[in-house]
């Protein structure tokens, strides 16, 4: 079993575009989420559940403030991705999002 399939399940795509389900998808969203955790310190990981409209995603913010977001499958797949990337994961329905994404949103807002 690949680390993929490990990490986001073995669930075929419905469709070759189908979003995050797809190996590349996949495989380019736990790049991104290592090269962002290895390169910014205190990271944490937080859970945003599917909506109607969206799926559901996982942010990371790092120790400064600065965040990424991306689609994952479900909150199995996010959590085992945080564990992968030894950060801590929380749900974001019950913890909120921390100030320090706030205050960095407000010091890196582009004018309009």
């Amino acid at each position: 079993m690949s680390f993929l399939s490990k990490l986001f399940g073995s669930k075929k795509p419905s469709s070759p575009e189908s979003g995050s389900t797809s190996r590349s998808a996949q495989a380019q969203t736990v790049a991104h989420f290592k090269e962002f955790a290895a390169s910014r310190p205190g990271c944490e990981a937080f859970i945003e559940p599917a909506t109607r409209v969206t799926q559901t995603t996982m942010v990371l913010v790092a120790g400064t403030g600065e965040w990424t977001r991306r689609k994952v499958p479900d909150e199995v797949a996010a959590r085992k991705l945080a564990t992968q990337l030894g950060v801590p994961a929380f749900d974001v329905n019950l913890s909120g999002y921390p100030s320090r994404m706030r205050e960095w949103n407000e010091t890196h807002r582009k004018p309009l």
